[in-house]
Formats: structure tokens, C-alpha cells, sequence
């Protein structure tokens, strides 16, 4: 899987969030640019069978999308033979057929599998575009042994649809869960990527508030990204499952290395280029999207080099060189930790074992903790305005925080199309002066001294009571959705397994060179606290990587 995606997390960016934004509006020629062509070029000879393609459209239905998918088709199958992409429209044979009723419509392979994407392989969702081409042209699912097993064990249909953003980098993951399910039993499995923002009946119908969004057999079965086997077993009972316990002793599924890194972001991918240069066997292992929050970062203006960049296209660039020397496993989530001779890191389905570990877990979100919040998340209540955004960018909307990242929030929903109000608990913002100075040019409303008490609404969010801190004064805003960006805490679950020493707030304690009071044990980036931005991020994780290499030639 490693080497299938090499390369290509660059290219997605290249090829959407520029493709529609430039060939749309600017009406320039060519919707891939040369050097992704290249790229693609190489990536389509290890096509082994022919794939087709078939591409429905109705006048009058997501018009937007008609013209660019046309030319991108176009433009793909100058790079290939191996992919034929044929055009229908809704009153045709084929239509019916398939019983297409939404559009665009794209089906992959449709002799063989039932494999659709309801909109258009835009956005991120280009990276699962890819991996499906390959896949379908393979005819293997690539799933894990595991994963292949318990399939065989279903016997009833089911029908997965995937609903998705084309700006969320978790989204590709889960879809990508849902395509290769249908490849290994596409004799009763039916998967469908939507994008909800080009198909809101549908996304309404569901509840679909955040993003991506998981509907299996007419129920929703989950919210957000979710590992592998998790999704796996869901599929196969049809209710949410709690985490499946680490592997322990089982023949064949032991990795070892010498250096394990958890954690694909800027820490953890930089701590693995420096440690495989060194030398050192190294691995990366990450839970969900790799790129961390940077990836879900709009714009990233204090990276040297750039004057602004987008998150996700830094990530790519960044993920796409660490490929070149170290694989990167992503959905591969760490649930227990060992010390001893050895150190040992347990998933659901393999032990990882080496000599040294680096841990890189970065932090989340922290939650207001008020009635409502727990209740609505999925259904108005968000915590990436990247994610979710395009759900709510003709309504009103709320964005609780006053830092940097409530700020970016806030003016990324603005331009959207959002009807943006800031609820801030204090009477300055501790953002920095040029997002306050974006803010104030757009004047977007601000209700200082303000908490907010209890999120409210029926099916969706429909409002929030307020209550400003000063004067006491209770009230109640209107709005469509709540999004949450009041700061982060450590991803320290596994820190705290094997008693490494934390501060007070729960950040690891380092020395200047990464390691903790374990030896062998190091950690980089947001989860050792400090300043907490990507260029100290990247900074810790060659210092901990060059430790390990220093330590493990002892």
C-alpha cells in the first residue's frame, strides 16, 4: 500500500484544489499540470488489466462539474490506454441499468464491481480515485489477511456510502475501507463516495453534519476516520465496535525495525527522514490522515520559504519525500506499548518490535464540556472547519475561540460563503495581529466576554444559548452549525501506559534532544507542549531521531 501511494499525496493538491479554482474561474488550459503528468504516466504503467469507467451526467444537475470531468477524462486517458471512460446521461440504457439517480455519477469497473463515486474525484478524494484504478486493475483488495477472513464469513448484502468533503484528508481513508470491502466480496457489497456538498438531499437525509460520515445499509454506522479493522467488523455487524484489543503472539505478524515512529506528522515524518539517512530501519505509523493538523490547515503563512501555502499541499511535499525512504503506514493505530529488551508496539493486528520508539501523537481538540456538545457533534457541532465547512457555506454559522486557529476558522468559513459570527471568552484575541487585522477587514461579527452554555436543536443544531461573562446577561443566538477551535490537549494515552514523566497540562517531558525519563523512548512535536508550531515540530523530530541513531550505535 506503501508504494502504491508514494508520491501521490503531493499530486492530489496539485491536481484539485488548484484544478476547479484554475480551470473553472480562470478558464486556463489544462486541467494537470505537466509535472503531475509525469507522475501519472509512471503510476498508470503498473495498471496490469484494463479498467473502464462509466460517467453519468444530467443537465441540470451539478452543471459545475459536467465541463471539468469531461476534460479531466480526457486529459487521462492521453496518459493511459488503460483506462476508457465512457459518457451517459440519465435517460440512457445504461442509467437505468445501474439505476443511477444522482449526479454526476462515476462507476469504476462496472461489469465487475459496484464501485461508485456520487459526484467527482476532485479534491482529496483523488488520492482514493488512484488507489481504486489500482485496485480494480489488480482485482485484489489489498485488505489485510485478518480483514479477508472475516468477509468470508458475510453472507447478507450491504451497501456502503461514504459521505465526504473534497477538502477533508481523513475522508479518503474511509472511503478508500469502502472500495476495497466491494473489491474482496463484490458479490453483495455495493460502496458509494458522496460528496455531501454537491448532494445535500442525500447528506440531509442522513443527518450528515461532519464529515466523513459512514451509512451502511441505510444506518449510520460511524463518524470519522477509523482504522481498517475497525471498519471492517462494523461492516460485518452493523453497529459501532468499540477498539479490538493489541495482537499479542501470532505467527506472522511481527515487524520488526530498528527505530518505530507513532505519529505521521511533521514531527514524526521528519524524525523518520533523518533516522532513515542515518541508517537506521525505520517505520511510521499513523492512526488517521498523515499531516496531522497541519494537513486541515487552510493556509500556513510562517513556513520558510513560503509566504503562504496551503497545509495540506506543505503535508504532501513533506509526506511525499519521507515516502521516498521510509514507509509510512497509515490507519495503523498503536494501542499498547512495551518495554523491555525490546520495544514493542501492539496494534489490533501486528506487534511492531525495535529498539528504539519515538513518540509523535501531536494533540486534538479540547471539547467545551456543555450540554449538547457531545450530542449534536456530527450534527452541527465540528471541530475542523476544513473538514465540514462546505456543509454550512450558504448558513449561519458559529465559531467558538479567539487563537490562531479559530481565526484561520473563521475566515476560511467566511469564504465559503458562511454567515460567520466568533464567540470568545475574553475581551482580546490571542490570535496573531495579521489573522485579528483579516478579521476586522472582513467584518465578521464578534460577541467578546461570551461563553457559550448549552447547544440546542432538534435533528440538526439550530442555536446556542450565550452567556456573557461580565454582565451576566444570558441570550441566544440562531445558528446552523457550532465550530469548536478553543485550543488542544496532548495525545499522551500511550505516554502515560509505560510512565513516561508529564508536565502538569499532560505534555511529555523531554531534554533539548528528545529523550524522556525511558531510555530508548523519545518524543517531537506538539505532544511535548512549548510553542507548538511546524518548523519546532520538525526541529524536535530530527533532534529525537538523531538521538536514537546516537543511542542505538552505542
Amino acid at each position: 500500500m506503501g508504494d502504491l501511494r508514494r508520491g501521490f499525496y503531493f499530486l492530489s493538491n496539485i491536481l484539485v484544489f488548484s484544478w476547479v479554482n484554475r480551470m473553472v474561474r480562470e478558464k486556463k488550459e489544462g486541467m494537470i499540470p505537466k509535472e503531475a503528468q509525469k507522475v501519472l504516466q509512471k503510476r498508470f504503467k503498473d495498471l496490469k488489466n484494463p479498467v473502464k469507467i462509466f460517467v453519468f451526467t444530467k443537465k441540470g444537475e451539478n452543471d459545475q462539474l459536467t465541463a471539468p470531468l469531461h476534460q479531466f477524462t480526457e486529459e487521462l486517458m492521453e496518459l493511459t490506454k488503460t483506462l476508457s471512460f465512457s459518457f451517459y446521461d440519465e435517460k440512457s440504457k445504461e442509467a437505468s441499468t445501474f439505476e443511477v439517480t444522482h449526479f454526476p455519477s462515476m462507476l469504476i469497473q462496472p461489469d465487475h464491481y459496484a464501485i461508485w463515486y456520487v459526484g467527482a474525484p476532485f479534491g482529496e478524494e483523488f488520492r482514493s480515485f488512484l488507489d481504486v484504478l489500482q485496485f480494480a486493475s489488480e482485482q485484489e483488495s489489498h485488505l489485510s489477511k485478518e480483514s479477508k477472513q472475516h468477509l468470508q464469513q458475510l453472507s447478507e448484502k450491504r451497501e456502503i456510502n461514504v459521505f465526504v468533503t473534497l477538502a477533508c484528508p481523513y475522508c479518503p481513508g474511509q472511503v478508500l475501507h469502502a472500495f476495497q470491502a466491494a473489491i474482496e466480496r463484490h458479490d453483495i457489497i455495493t460502496a458509494k463516495c458522496i460528496d455531501a456538498s454537491e448532494q445535500m438531499s442525500l447528506a440531509n437525509k442522513y443527518q450528515v453534519g461532519a464529515v466523513p460520515h459512514t451509512v451502511i445499509n441505510d444506518e449510520t454506522i460511524s463518524k470519522g476516520y477509523e482504522s481498517e479493522d475497525q471498519f471492517i467488523q462494523e461492516l460485518i455487524h452493523l453497529q459501532p465496535m468499540e477498539k479490538t484489543t493489541p495482537v499479542e503472539d501470532s505467527e506472522g505478524q511481527e515487524v520488526h525495525v530498528d527505530l518505530i515512529i507513532i505519529g505521521g506528522g511533521p514531527a514524526g515524518l521528519t524524525a523518520g527522514l533523518y533516522a532513515s539517512r542515518s541508517g537506521l530501519q525505520t517505520i511510521i505509523l499513523e492512526k488517521a490522515a498523515i499531516g496531522g493538523q497541519v494537513s486541515i490547515t487552510p493556509q500556513v503563512e510562517n513556513w520558510p520559504g513560503f509566504s503562504s501555502i496551503p497545509g495540506n499541499k506543505l503535508m504532501d511535499m513533506i509526506a511525499g519525500q519521507v515516502r521516498e525512504y521510509v514507509p509510512v503506514i497509515q490507519g495503523e493505530e498503536i494501542l499498547e506499548i512495551k518495554v523491555g529488551k525490546h520495544i514493542e508496539a501492539l496494534s489490533p493486528t501486528k506487534r511492531y518490535t525495535g529498539h528504539a520508539l519515538i513518540l509523535a501523537t501531536g494533540a486534538t481538540h479540547r471539547t467545551l464540556g456543555i450540554p449538547g456538545e457531545e450530542e449534536f457533534y456530527g450534527r452541527g457541532v465540528s471541530y475542523c472547519a476544513t473538514c465540514d465547512g462546505y456543509l454550512y457555506k450558504n448558513k449561519s454559522v458559529v465559531v467558538i475561540g479567539g487563537g490562531n486557529t479559530a481565526l484561520t476558522d473563521a475566515l476560511y468559513l467566511k469564504n465559503l460563503g458562511a454567515q460567520v459570527s466568533i464567540l470568545h471568552r475574553r475581551d482580546t484575541f490571542t490570535a496573531e495581529q495579521h489573522l485579528i487585522s483579516s478579521v476586522e477587514r472582513e467584518k465578521i461579527p464578534i460577541f467578546w466576554n461570551t461563553e457559550a452554555t448549552h447547544i440546542k436543536g432538534e435533528e440538526m443544531v439550530t442555536m446556542i444559548n450565550i452567556l456573557n461573562n461580565k454582565t451576566q446577561k444570558k441570550d441566544t443566538i440562531q445558528t446552523n452549525a457550532v465550530f469548536v477551535a478553543i485550543g488542544e490537549k496532548p495525545n499522551n494515552e500511550l505516554a502515560k501506559m509505560i510512565g513516561i514523566s508529564l508536565d502538569d497540562v499532560g505534555y511529555i517531558h523531554i531534554d533539548r534532544f528528545g529523550r524522556t525519563n525511558i531510555p530508548r523512548i523519545y518524543a517531537a512535536g506538539d505532544l511535548t507542549g512549548g510553542v507548538r508550531q511546524i518548523v519546532t515540530a520538525v526541529g524536535e523530530g530530527a533532534s529525537a531521531a538523531t538521538s536514537a541513531f546516537q543511542d542505538i550505535s552505542q
